[in-house]
């Protein structure tokens, strides 16, 4: 196969959403209604369908950000000093402000869609936690991605989307981000996107680290194995500040499967002891106090908490454990009445299943794999390896424009999430800083970016020119890795072993393996210092020179090679604004070995920029401002 064989397609368009997952649909819902008032064109594409793409592709079993606002119970000014102590004082404030004073009107959306809201006796949301209500899942991202089509839909000729459509490269004019290119995976069919405005929602990365899960487990993961690093490749290159790309982020879930604990410690109210059974965060909880004033918050920041874990494994008193049990029998005590009592038991049973039947499948089936039964045994819980995801406990993404009314002068820059490229904007895991905006807040934040860009499309109505001769070298580069597998694939007889090109699973596994050992993966106990992550640099500078060797034997290999590209992208910006940042911040996450202490003069945004034009990469500070 080569270049020649795919037909190429020019599709113009004045907003192009990128990506399929919450914030996309959020975008495209919104965006068709402004677009619509403006007689303006709406394109989503998507690498996957959008009914089952993103995280929550396998659904979910709480919505974990509703404030119930109405309820007089939270106010947006609570939910901002939550987000900012969880991530140890780096938040931009006035991004989360926006989300969260939104984000009720985006839930009340998918309960009127059909979403299965959990109701008590008084028909109120059952809540998980302060910031969470329950919901029967499973078909979450079904219900969501609907009315994004139907919204398309029902703008005609001006609304469409593309599925198994991967992107590969932004498209650059004059400093300003006017399109982008890319491929299917099921037809030969090479894509140029031209458009006014593009809104980058292409999800975070996994498998930059090596996982927990290798050999038969390959693959699995906790955040969506086929997320990798799309959206920062596309904002990185595209010349855009970034911004707390060294927050990646570790969840604690349950060991092998990755099911998420959540529910069980705040709707069930389980508790987590080392194998002694001791309650690791009663025990230890004064070594909280060095990491003051975060430390002494409630709750205590989620990297905090996987400290005290980490501690208790490396001196020997794993393995850790959820006990689903007691937390059971705790909730049945005061029910005297047997027969109410047993009543209960069924119940407690099927919600713990539903759990994960709802959103981790493979957690279900691990359970009835070792006859584990919740309700009589623990489960045992780890730290997963590290995730680049800022709609979560992590941070990473585009440094973007907040809203005018909120936002402090040196954070408004333009139209709202409109990254520091004209034209750009971005949104959940693409935009960074924001943390904690979950499900509903990335489909509230891709609302906001699509009513946003819709507006820039107006004030800038001249569709951009793209060349010819750019159109040409798009395609040669994109094409390439299937040209060189073509070329040399006689060479050998296993297509994995060849001197003249590497495959993308080897790769893959050369980036983990790097990043696993110097940028302290989970092997390592999540440690790095200066003279590591210097020599993990000097290996990722030797994968860039070849990645230009990458080979595919079909589209679906090529599709491998362009995610490794863009992990490996990911991956640099990272080893970057660790080395850049000279303190231990979020111990749990990851510790500096060199610095671990936690500085005061580093409660700042450590930002940086990569540099189409001389390819040279530029650390910046950032400072937080405090609403």
């Amino acid at each position: 196969m080569n270049a020649a064989e795919f037909e190429t397609i020019v599709v113009e368009t004045d907003l192009l959403i990128l990506g399929g997952g919450m914030a996309a649909c959020g975008a495209a819902f919104e965006a068709a209604h402004w677009a619509a008032k403006n007689n303006m064109k709406v394109t989503l594409v998507d690498k996957a369908a959008m009914e089952r793409s993103g995280a929550v592709a396998m659904g979910l079993s709480a919505i974990n950000l509703y404030l119930g606002l109405k309820d007089g119970n939270n106010t947006v000014e609570d939910y901002v000093t939550y987000v900012k102590n969880d991530l140890m004082g780096i938040a931009r404030q006035d991004l989360v402000a926006n989300i969260a004073r939104h984000v009720d009107s985006s839930v009340h959306l998918f309960e009127k869609w059909g979403l299965p809201i959990w109701k008590d006796d008084d028909g109120k949301y059952v809540k998980e936690g302060r910031w969470q209500i329950m919901i029967h899942g499973e078909a979450y991202k079904n219900i969501v991605s609907e009315a994004a089509k139907t919204a398309l839909r029902e703008l005609g000729d001006n609304g469409e989307y593309f599925e198994r459509v991967f992107i590969t490269e932004p498209i650059m004019e004059g400093g300003r981000c006017v399109g982008a290119a890319g491929f299917s995976v099921r037809e030969k069919k090479f894509y140029i996107f031209k458009a006014k405005a593009v809104l980058d929602t292409m999800g975070g990365a996994v498998h930059i680290f090596r996982p927990r899960s290798v050999g038969e487990g390959l693959g699995r993961s906790w955040y969506p194995p086929f997320n990798s690093g799309a959206s920062a490749y596309f904002t990185l290159k595209s010349g855009a500040e970034m911004t707390c790309q060294e927050v990646r982020f570790v969840p604690v879930r349950f060991k092998d499967s990755y099911g998420p604990v959540g529910a069980w410690f705040l709707l069930f109210k389980s508790k987590a002891t080392n194998a002694k059974g001791e309650e690791y965060m009663v025990t230890r909880a004064g070594e909280l106090d060095k990491w003051a004033p975060y430390g002494q918050t409630k709750p205590t920041p989620t990297n905090l908490r996987n400290l005290l874990m980490l501690k208790e494994v490396e001196e020997g008193n794993g393995p850790i454990y959820m006990h689903t049990e007691d937390a059971i029998r705790e909730l049945l005590v005061d029910i005297p009445d047997e027969k109410e009592a047993r009543r209960k038991l069924k119940e407690l049973e099927s919600e713990a299943w539903e759990d994960f039947l709802d959103m981790t499948i493979s957690q279900a089936l691990n359970w009835a794999s070792h006859n584990i039964m919740p309700e009589e045994t623990p489960s045992e819980i780890a730290a997963t390896e590290p995730y680049f995801i800022s709609s979560h406990s992590g941070a990473s993404g585009a440094w973007v424009s907040g809203p005018e009314d909120l936002a402090p002068s040196d954070y408004f820059f333009g139209y709202g999430n409109m990254t520091t490229v004209n034209g750009l904007f971005a949104a959940g895991d693409a935009s960074g800083a924001s943390s904690h905006k979950f499900s509903s807040g990335s489909f509230t934040e891709g609302r906001i970016s699509g009513k946003a860009a819709i507006a820039f499309c107006v004030d800038n109505p001249d569709m951009p020119v793209i060349s010819d001769e750019r159109i040409a070298e798009l395609k040669e580069m994109t094409f390439k890795p299937l040209e060189i597998f073509d070329e040399h694939k006689d060479y050998s007889n296993d297509p994995d072993v060849n001197p003249n090109f590497i495959k993308p699973r080897m790769f893959m596994f050369r980036l983990q393996k790097i990043m696993d050992e110097y940028a302290g993966g989970a092997s390592v106990g999540f440690r790095t210092s200066k003279a590591l992550l210097e020599k993990g640099l000097e290996f990722l500078n030797l994968m860039k020179e070849d990645s230009s060797k990458l080979a595919a034997s079909d589209a679906n290999e090529l599709m491998r090679c362009w995610e490794n590209v863009h992990r490996m992208w990911q991956a640099e910006s990272h080893i970057r604004t660790i080395m850049f940042r000279e303190e231990t911040r979020w111990p749990g996450y990851y510790s500096r070995t060199d610095f671990p202490e936690m500085k005061a003069d580093w409660e700042v945004f450590a930002n940086c920029k990569w540099d189409p034009e001389t390819g040279e990469w530029e650390m910046i500070k950032r400072e937080v401002v405090d609403l």
